[in-house]
């Protein structure tokens, strides 16, 4: 992802465009025949050059044409011919987006096959499901893993709609007119690249394209954050049901000795904060005045290669810390009983309901009999056996079924059957 980024492949991705506008005006008869040939073997450039002519152009394409162009004889005067900086830079920006695009692509096929496998491993390991940070029913940690596959899934259906949207190319002039060079010549170029001509541009490409896949990212880095939060607070000491691996050597704290922290979980959650925070500036990168202003380029230097990298990263180091997660089952186990079974409440209630009681006598009896487990200590359904409305309602077999923890597991197979887990 560096490399795609960094500055000799950003003026290779240039030099590549310029090179194709000169193949499309030689082939429709804009240029002399062999001009082209001349250039590409010719052409040469060196971003110190390329530096050193823009302390006097102020303009770094301009620099980077006369770099090359001092390697060339008189055929260099067809490079850049017909044509403005921004056919050039934004059709090699999106050169440049569409193979980040791809990396990411297969990152987010790389964390799906992660996830599966740990939603397989575990389909039916018992865990307790929580909601607002508090115990509420039994879940299996495969299920966990299976809401997160989904997601990946959107991620990824996501990630393929913005590589579409933004590898589109213009070579259209100074004002997208083609002022001076044919849409034929665009179409051509683009064909050459492997682009799409947008259908119409001003001075640039307009900039929603753009907002969508940055947008896009963000969105990518909140469902890694949405993960990586997940295991750091399953690995709380007090419920410690997975652990972030840690490495022979590895240190958890300067001061103290016996810790091992989630880190590489909480460098994730940072970075999502910086793609987040970069799709701002790319939503207003939309608004340009007139057929064009200067107001995203310095922005989209900064805010595109940030996020690809950021996002790259993330997602590289969840599929990695997911392939070696520590998953603890005897915890898991033990704390869905560490409530004395009042995860079973709800099917309590359903069961009273169902024998003819309102559903606020049933949900009161309950409510009662899990303040008994609370306030003295013992186990839900011992409180619910000494309510006597209980007693005539339900049997010992009746109340088995209420506190069958299979009874909750047994769509699983349906949900990965959904999903084509299985």
């Amino acid at each position: 992802m560096a490399s795609i980024f960094g500055e000799e492949n950003k003026f290779q991705s240039w030099l590549d465009v310029e090179i194709a506008v000169c193949e499309a005006q030689e082939h429709f008869g804009k240029i002399p025949n062999g001009t082209t040939e001349k250039i590409k073997k010719g052409a040469k450039f060196s971003i110190e050059r390329i530096e050193e002519i823009e302390k006097t152009t102020a303009h770094d394409l301009i620099a980077f044409c006369k770099c090359v162009t001092e390697h060339l004889g008189d055929e260099g005067r067809y490079l850049h011919y017909g044509v403005t900086s921004y056919d050039i830079e934004d059709t090699a920006m999106a050169l440049r987006m569409k193979k980040a695009s791809d990396l990411i692509i297969d990152d987010l096929e790389g964390l799906l096959e992660a996830i599966a496998k740990l939603a397989k491993a575990h389909k039916m390991t018992p865990m307790i499901g929580r909601t607002h940070g508090v115990q509420a029913e039994p879940i299996t940690f495969g299920f966990k893993m299976a809401v997160w596959y989904s997601q990946v899934q959107r991620d990824l259906k996501r990630m393929k709609a913005a590589r579409e949207e933004i590898s589109v190319g213009k070579i259209s002039g100074a004002v997208g007119i083609f002022g001076n060079i044919d849409p034929e010549q665009e179409e051509y170029v683009c064909l050459l690249l492997g682009l799409e001509p947008a259908p119409v541009s001003t001075q640039i490409i307009q900039r929603d394209r753009h907002a969508q896949f940055m947008t896009t990212l963000a969105m990518i880095a909140s469902s890694c954050e949405n993960f990586a939060t997940e295991m750091r607070n399953l690995q709380r000491t007090e419920i410690l049901e997975v652990q972030e691996m840690f490495l022979p050597g590895q240190r958890g704290s300067s001061a103290m000795p016996h810790k091992r922290n989630p880190w590489r979980f909480e460098s994730i959650c940072g970075l999502a904060r910086v793609v987040r925070a970069n799709a701002q500036p790319a939503m207003e990168n939309i608004v340009s005045w007139h057929e064009r202003d200067l107001t995203n380029s310095a922005v989209e230097r900064i805010i595109i290669p940030d996020s690809c990298l950021a996002v790259d990263f993330m997602l590289q180091s969840l599929t990695k810390l997911l392939g070696k997660l520590e998953v603890n089952t005897g915890n898991m186990q033990r704390n869905l009983e560490l409530n004395g079974q009042l995860v079973f409440s709800e099917h309590v209630m359903l069961a009273l309901i169902e024998k003819g009681m309102t559903r606020d006598e049933a949900y009161t009896i309950c409510q009662q009999g899990a303040a008994k487990c609370w306030d003295e200590k013992i186990a839900f359904r011992l409180a619910l056996e000494s309510n006597e409305r209980v007693q005539q309602l339900l049997n010992s077999e009746e109340l088995d079924k209420c506190f069958d923890l299979e009874h909750h597991f047994r769509n699983i197979d349906t949900i990965f059957e959904r999903l084509n887990l299985n």
